[in-house]
């Protein structure tokens, strides 16, 4: 097939011009391996595609048959390699995002109109999951997640600062309950469960240097981490999320944070994809857009990372 498309294409060309001298000028190939190439696909077809002469070449009636259909599909496909060399060199097409729905709010969602103003030709596809993700299998071309989560052969830019669980409940709530002072005194606490695919998270803690891992007891989980604020919030029981989005509720005093000094913070969100080899502008425009500033690549680190490839 590979054969077939690379004489068809000759085959084209030669029509077009009805000579093989510039034909072959035109396609950078010398002319007698421009006629064998012809002379391959006619005997393989078993058809004469072109008659010629000592003066002149043009297709037979079998020839421009071929040529009727020939002629838009070879466009097509030149088109379409057009497309794709220009997402190498111009931000566009589309960009398959997987990423926690907290981090959207975080990370993407305060970055997306300016993003888009900036790249007008960008289709972003954004898929929430709290789950870790195997891009390749999933079709994706990258996505954001939780430093420890993301595999090892990955490369990964910083999208946040280092960020902290906060442990809450409502005011409501600790009407009738008394505050937990440690880890340990969560078990007489209705605790509501956020869940991943794999299973519950099990609550970390630590103090120092000694952690501890703590199963919520509780009478309902979610794997969506605004519903189980929303149910903290309704004083059902206490719950986790990421200290900085729920800042404004915990500060207006709707949350009360709990078990502060036993919650120490972590790298934060990563955005993840697969290589930086022959990267299309689109993902290495919406890396640049996400990553921290003080970890934007300079020109300088650019040139050192292109020497290292």
């Amino acid at each position: 097939m590979r054969n077939d498309l690379s004489e068809l294409s000759a085959f084209a060309v030669v029509a077009e011009e009805r000579s093989f001298t510039r034909a072959a000028a035109r396609l950078g190939v010398s002319q007698s391996a421009l006629s064998h190439s012809i002379r391959g696909l006619e005997t393989r077809l078993g058809l004469q595609l072109l008659a010629r002469t000592t003066r002149s070449v043009s297709p037979t009636a079998s020839g421009l048959s071929l040529l009727k259909e020939l002629a838009p599909a070879l466009e097509r496909i030149e088109h379409a390699l057009a497309d794709t060399r220009k997402q190498r060199e111009t931000p566009s097409g589309r960009i398959r995002l997987i990423i926690p729905r907290t981090a959207t709010k975080m990370v993407l969602l305060p970055k997306l109109a300016h993003f888009l103003r900036t790249y007008p030709e960008i289709v972003l596809e954004v898929t929430s999951s709290n789950d870790p993700v195997d891009l390749i299998a999933g079709e994706y071309d990258a996505g954001v997640q939780i430093g420890e989560f993301i595999q090892r052969d990955m490369v990964a830019v910083r999208v946040t600062r280092a960020l902290r669980l906060a442990v809450v409940g409502s005011p409501r709530y600790f009407e009738s309950h008394s505050i937990p002072r440690n880890p340990h005194e969560l078990k007489h606490h209705s605790c509501i469960g956020f869940r991943f695919t794999r299973g519950l998270y099990r609550w970390e803690f630590e103090k120092g240097r000694k952690p501890l891992t703590v199963s919520p007891q509780g009478p309902v989980s979610f794997d969506d981490p605004e519903l189980v604020i929303q149910a903290v919030l309704d004083g059902i029981g206490i719950g986790t999320a990421m200290e900085e989005s729920i800042r404004d509720a915990i500060e207006s005093g709707r949350l009360i944070q709990v078990l502060k000094d036993w919650c120490p913070s972590f790298p934060g969100y990563f955005l993840y994809y697969p290589s930086r080899r022959n990267q299309p502008a689109a993902l290495a425009a919406l890396i640049d857009s996400l990553r921290l500033p003080e970890d934007r690549e300079t020109p300088a680190k650019a040139q050192r990372r292109r020497v290292l490839l």
